[in-house]
């Protein structure tokens, strides 16, 4: 998957790009765009495609309409979003397919951009179905990939469209994914350090294992530190614990200790009585909460002992908040990592929604290497696993 084709590669000029973007940006009561990071992520992507006179068609998904038309998932929003960020107009057309959308792609002259409506608007899409794929296809001559968000799943418009245009590459965005990802399963420089949290400890478990060969230390906090916990003995009260994991969590630190790998697990804690801002709280150390209590933030000591660490590694990649950085009281842990990363000198990769919120909370977004647009594209790379809207793309000589 490192090796493909993209738009620097081929000759566009003139011909109707089929450009694949995600655009899935969260939208408040009113259908106004809340964050518009994702569209500006594809901003380069398009640009390049417009200056180079490309007929510019973009496709995306917005929510879960689950195949139905329902127009508080238009991307009207978005097509009037971009329009802005460019300074140029983006229309906007009635469908993805059939004779309205036909004719409306008709009229795209060079250097002009077309918004398709919401492809999820069908059931074929997600359905990956060979006709819809094909009606997509004859929209363009050239179809670009710059939707790393969507990359791992085969719908109609990130896999199945590529069966029927021989040309298909990836755009700036998905090739930084890929350069950056890819340099973590094929080149790490070292001290490589992997920082994991959130909520399960299932959802990172594959990851785990798949970079036991590549890395040396493994940083664990969040909700999913409780498992590895309990599984090494500690008692942690009311705190989220994957109990069905337990088993899986003990064989996993034996294996990184039989690979060298040094797996950390927070010394203290942030307890509190309650999930809420304004809970009870205070600090634990050792892994034998009181009765009644849950953990919600990784202790200062281990914020001190990740960030000494951190500030020596030469590779990061952080994928998940060290605590529910969402309430201030337990954000500490979680901007403890990010100020570590912004100090570090490390080249840092960082994923998922939780992670690159934190990042943007504290101030240090720009301070980062690279910030992964694809949470769960992300992890499934890292785990190893085959892509298919980047698999499917053009190989390179």
């Amino acid at each position: 998957m490192l090796n493909k084709k993209t738009i620097k590669d081929i000759d566009f000029a003139g011909k109707t790009v089929f450009c694949r973007v995600d655009f899935n940006v969260p939208l408040n009561e009113y259908g106004q765009i809340t964050d518009n990071t994702r569209i500006k992520a594809a901003i380069p992507t398009i640009r390049y495609l417009l200056d180079g006179k490309a007929r510019l068609l973009l496709a995306s998904h917005l929510g879960r309409p689950k195949g139905e038309r329902k127009e508080k998932f238009s991307l009207r929003p978005v097509a009037e979003e971009l329009s802005r960020l460019l300074g140029a107009t983006v229309r906007m057309a009635n469908d993805c397919v059939g004779p309205a959308a036909e004719q409306q792609v008709m009229s795209v002259q060079p250097g002009q951009a077309l918004m398709l409506e919401n492809v999820r608007f069908h059931p074929e899409e997600e359905a990956n179905d060979p006709e819809f794929s094909r009606q997509l296809a004859s929209l363009g001559e050239i179809y670009v990939n710059d939707a790393f968000g969507t990359a791992h799943r085969a719908h109609a418009s990130t896999e199945g469209i590529t069966h029927h245009l021989k040309t298909a590459v990836a755009g700036f965005l998905l090739e930084r994914e890929i350069h950056y990802l890819g340099q973590v399963l094929s080149n790490p420089n070292h001290p490589f350090v992997v920082v994991l949290g959130g909520a399960k400890a299932s959802d990172k478990i594959p990851v785990i294992r798949n970079l036991l060969d590549k890395v040396n230390t493994i940083l664990i906090g969040g909700g999913m530190a409780y498992t590895f916990i309990k599984a090494r003995g500690g008692a942690v009260g009311t705190s989220l614990v994957e109990e069905e994991r337990i088993g899986l969590a003990r064989e996993l630190m034996q294996e990184a200790e039989a690979h060298g790998v040094q797996m950390m697990l927070p010394q203290d804690h942030i307890i509190a009585r309650e999930f809420k801002p304004d809970a009870e709280s205070q600090v634990c150390a050792g892994d034998h909460f009181p009765d009644g209590w849950m953990g919600l933030d990784i202790g200062p000591e281990t914020a001190a002992e990740y960030t000494r660490i951190l500030r020596e590694a030469a590779l990061v990649v952080w994928n998940g908040p060290m605590g529910v950085f969402e309430f201030d009281r337990f954000a500490q842990g979680t901007f403890a990592i990010a100020h570590a990363l912004a100090d570090s000198g490390a080249v840092s990769i960082v994923g998922g929604g939780d992670s690159m919120a934190a990042v943007d909370k504290a101030g240090l977004a720009n301070k980062m290497t690279h910030i992964s647009t694809g949470g769960g594209a992300s992890l499934e790379f890292l785990e190893g696993q085959v892509l298919p809207g980047v698999a499917a793309l053009n190989d390179k000589a």
